[in-house]
């Protein structure tokens, strides 16, 4: 009786009740893209529970001890603190290894998650008025996933990932007039500095990820009030929504999204070895790991040092070094026109008016070659990130491997983006549902009675 008076009160005064009420009947899409998004956000979740669970054993100090752990071959091996925690949560931490598997899987499933939902925005021009807003909070996300992700990664302290944070001092030593400032405030000294994985531990594990929880919940909020968009068809308009109410059909849509994703994760942590860091040994500044490649949502930055030229510029009395083009120039350029794309196509082509309705891929040819070719360039970036085990597997010199690459970088993006637009020219002219239901142009020889 009191709990219900007391529920009463509340509602009388907050109007809870009719909130309540409008949550629960509000509409979402049935399309199964729309599944992107929660996707991140539910691998997300997972991230946040493993790396919560990683953080009671992982200790980010650089400082020399000897492993006495499970692992027999590196028994008396003199590491740092934070490579030896890292193998005690591996072997000696029940369930360690299957947590931090887990937590690595999951990271790598949330960046081609976020991937995949920014590519649909795109292709079906979600990101137009009034959503421009949330195109440059996902954009934002994106680009704050790919920092935490590479600051987990190189925690480990191990060959693999110490070269991959030289590589990363480097780049930034080569910004020109601040570079060396920078790198001396990010790292706290000259590599390989004491501070850094304590440091990076700090934005891994606190910084980024209250930051990106803050951006989801204001992406929420803002898809929640804009409601949500939908693709053209029988009875939907720009003023409605058709689809699943969300209590009791796309709740359960969901919680049954997180629970598989969750089961996903946790499988693959158990079956599929990922970062087996006692294969690489601990980090040796004056040793490098060899064939090696990053995480896949690097590699393309990976690739794009590899193949670029040996190539110095020289401006105002300043050299600017060879890795500033491919490793700060290109992805600044990058997200430069990520963030202005929305923009962008309103000021090229005068659309600025309000869309609920998204756009098929056809509907849009030149976005979705453009799309197509973009996607094509970053590609082959990443496929250029392992240039050396692509050599080693076809028994070739790497030399040969970054030569076609070089050429492939320029001239694929234009082949797939010409194809994409002219099939998708031929979709929208000729309203075929599928590629495969286009006309061949062939004309059918009339036989002879």
């Amino acid at each position: 009786m009191i709990v219900r008076r007391t529920v009463r009160w509340l509602d009388d005064r907050l109007g809870a009740t009719t909130f309540t009420r409008q949550a629960l009947t509000k509409v979402f899409p049935d399309h199964w893209t729309f599944m992107l998004g929660e996707l991140a956000l539910y691998c997300f979740v997972v991230l946040v529970a493993t790396g919560t669970f990683l953080a009671f054993f992982f200790v980010p100090s650089p400082n020399e001890v000897v492993y006495r752990g499970s692992y027999q071959p590196l028994h008396g091996v003199e590491v740092s603190e934070a490579f030896a925690s890292v193998m005690r949560i591996s072997f000696d931490v029940r369930a360690g290894l299957v947590i931090r598997q887990a937590h690595h899987w999951a990271a790598l499933v949330f960046l081609a998650a976020i991937v995949a939902h920014l590519s649909r925005l795109f292709f079906t021009g979600a990101f137009r008025r009034p959503r421009e807003l949330n195109w440059i909070i996902g954009v934002t996300l994106l680009l704050l996933a790919l920092f935490n992700g590479f600051s987990g990664y190189s925690l480990p302290d191990d060959l693999l990932s110490g070269t991959g944070l030289r590589i990363a001092y480097s780049i930034v030593l080569s910004i020109p007039l601040v570079g060396t400032w920078l790198a001396f405030l990010v790292f706290g000294g000259e590599f390989p500095a004491p501070d850094i994985l304590s440091r990076l531990l700090v934005l891994h594990i606190y910084l980024v990820p209250l930051a990106m929880a803050g951006l989801i919940t204001a992406h929420l909020a803002i898809v929640w009030r804009q409601k949500h968009t939908q693709f053209p068809g029988p009875g939907r308009t720009e003023t409605n929504v058709v689809g699943s109410v969300l209590w009791p059909t796309y709740a359960a849509r969901s919680i049954g999204l997180l629970f598989a994703i969750g089961a996903l994760v946790a499988a693959m942590g158990g079956l599929l070895q990922i970062n087996p860091i006692w294969i690489y040994g601990p980090f040796i500044p004056e040793a490098v790991s060899s064939p090696a490649q990053p995480d896949w949502y690097v590699g393309w930055l990976e690739g794009g040092l590899r193949i670029f030229p040996a190539w110095e510029v020289e401006l105002f009395g300043f050299r600017i070094p060879n890795p500033f083009f491919p490793g700060v120039l290109l992805p600044a350029v990058t997200f430069a026109l990520l963030y202005a794309w929305p923009f962008l196509e309103a000021r090229f082509t005068g659309d600025r008016a309000e869309h609920h309705l998204l756009d098929r891929p056809r509907d849009r040819p030149l976005r979705t070659a453009i799309g197509v070719g973009v996607l094509t360039f970053y590609s082959v970036l990443l496929l250029a990130g392992s240039n050396d085990i692509i050599a080693r597997f076809l028994g070739v010199p790497v030399t040969g491997v970054t030569a076609v690459l070089r050429a492939l970088v320029f001239a694929l993006p234009v082949v797939t983006a010409l194809a994409a637009h002219r099939v998708m020219r031929a979709l929208r002219d000729t309203e075929a549902r599928g590629i495969l239901d286009l006309p061949t142009g062939r004309r059918e020889r009339p036989v002879a009675s």
